[in-house]
């Protein structure tokens, strides 16, 4: 094996070590926040509607259809969007779940005060508390990790995998809740899994 293979062996290795520390972190980062959000989607009367942009907003997607597939009304509204007319997808008892690390998106802070104005829940997804995300939220979940995967410190990499997986146990949890069945997900997936 050439020099060149096994740096890249290492390097490999080292995200997925870095990546693995940052999940490792993730079960401490839950609290009262996590089960008011849970609380909050199980009470809710319309959908749930995941937001985020650029990365985040892959996740989002990702979020939005596990919830969807489980039992949970849930679709995917991309932020810039929604500041040209796709806010109209959002009406009163819905549940907002706001995407982003930094929790300074300026295309989600743009629309949170619109939001505001109807009569819904705002959980905010974030790796800073103190964030103006976290703080114009009802609900904080905390996806917060030391470092990124990429040599960088730039490219989301762990905070996306926190994310995906903080999605996941929001999902799996509000299935368990609901006692959402085999039979059920059948009918959500008609082409089969």
């Amino acid at each position: 094996m050439s020099h060149h293979a096994k740096d890249l062996l290492a390097l490999a290795k080292a995200v997925i070590d870095t990546e693995i520390a940052a999940l490792t972190a993730l079960p401490s980062r839950l609290d009262d926040d996590f089960l008011h959000a849970c609380e909050a989607i199980l009470a809710c009367q319309g959908r749930v509607i995941v937001t985020g942009m650029g990365k985040s907003g892959h996740i989002g997607n990702k979020i939005a259809a596990t919830l969807a597939s489980t039992g949970t009304p849930a679709f995917f509204l991309h932020p810039g969007e929604a500041s040209h007319g796709d806010l109209g997808m959002i009406v009163n008892g819905d549940v907002i779940i706001a995407l982003s690390n930094s929790g300074t998106s300026a295309e989600i802070l743009a629309i949170l005060p619109v939001i505001r104005r109807l009569d819904v829940c705002i959980i905010a997804m974030t790796g800073n508390p103190q964030s103006p995300m976290a703080e114009a939220a009802d609900f904080h979940i905390n996806i917060a990790v030391d470092k990124e995967a990429c040599p960088l410190g730039l490219a989301p990499t762990s905070s996306t995998t926190a994310t995906l997986v903080m999605g996941d146990a929001l999902a799996v949890a509000l299935l368990e809740a609901r006692g959402f069945t085999a039979n059920d997900f059948a009918r959500s997936h008609p082409a089969g899994v």
